[in-house]
């Protein structure tokens, strides 16, 4: 299958690079030259312009930072009628649901399936998949995704993007709430370390104390892969789905805050595990 992948980054580059190796001509497209030149060393098609990487593709899938850039790419591009558009980035899902809409007049299909799993399951092709859209045309793009991950349907167009927010959300909740416990532990004389072994067989334990802590914090690299300020992205989505739909989202606000606090005190390249950094200094 001919497909167009737009946003060749820390994700879409490895995505794109699996997709030429399950076979497929990918005609790739992003802003930056380097990201254009790593897709044709991996085998793929790297396009001079969007225009020129959507011709001919019968499917695009778009791997973009937020629902503006989403947006103002779908409006550029010229699709052919019978296109099926993935937008596998972190977008709005009321604003997905619009864009849809708008395709859809144009004999446009447009899905969403972002994902969960960071840089490291992107290179392997072990995604957590989260879609959206009719159970009939993501079955017909299911062998697409399969290539890059398990993919499950979460509902209608603009449901995988509405869960992989609220996933965030309570990632970002749990891992800002388990830095403080193991600081708090650390100052009382405890040893981190032991703490986690302790946290992961007992009812605390979360994807911060089995991964984060262990893999990023302890060894101090701080190189998950994804940025925090994506992190705090993504929480704001949420909470402002939350907002919209007329759900109190009390802690969630207040946790978006704290990140947002953390945005502005460190670098803007800082990884979201880094946060344990601003409690310290805090």
């Amino acid at each position: 299958m001919t497909i167009a992948f737009i946003g060749l980054g820390n994700m879409g580059g490895p995505m794109s690079s699996l997709l030429v190796r399950a076979g497929h001509a990918v005609q790739g497209y992003d802003v930056a030259a380097e990201a254009r030149q790593a897709l044709t060393a991996a085998g793929g098609t790297a396009a001079e312009t969007l225009t020129e990487a959507v011709k001919g593709a019968e499917v695009v899938i778009l791997m973009l930072p937020n629902s503006d850039i989403v947006e103002s790419t779908v409006h550029e591009a010229v699709f052919a009628a019978g296109t099926t558009v993935i937008d596998m980035s972190s977008s709005e899902p009321l604003r997905t649901r619009a864009l849809a809409l708008s395709l859809e007049e144009q004999g446009v299909t447009l899905l969403d399936a972002p994902v969960s799993g960071g840089v490291a399951r992107a290179r392997t092709g072990k995604l957590t998949i989260m879609t959206g859209g009719p159970r009939a045309d993501l079955e017909r793009v299911e062998p697409i995704l399969a290539c890059l991950g398990t993919t499950t349907r979460a509902g209608e167009v603009g449901a995988g993007h509405a869960v992989k927010a609220l996933n965030n959300l309570m990632s970002a909740t749990h891992l800002l709430v388990t830095s403080e416990a193991i600081l708090a532990g650390e100052r009382f004389g405890l040893d981190p370390a032991t703490m986690l072994s302790i946290f992961n067989s007992s009812s605390g334990r979360s994807g911060s104390t089995e991964n984060k802590w262990p893999n990023f914090i302890l060894p101090g690299t701080y190189d998950s892969g994804f940025g925090l300020r994506l992190m705090l992205k993504d929480m704001r989505i949420a909470v402002g789905l939350a907002a919209q739909v007329g759900t109190p989202d009390p802690l969630g606000e207040a946790a978006a805050g704290l990140w947002a606090r953390a945005a502005e005190a460190l670098d803007a390249g800082a990884d979201h595990t880094e946060i344990v950094n601003w409690l310290r200094k805090d």
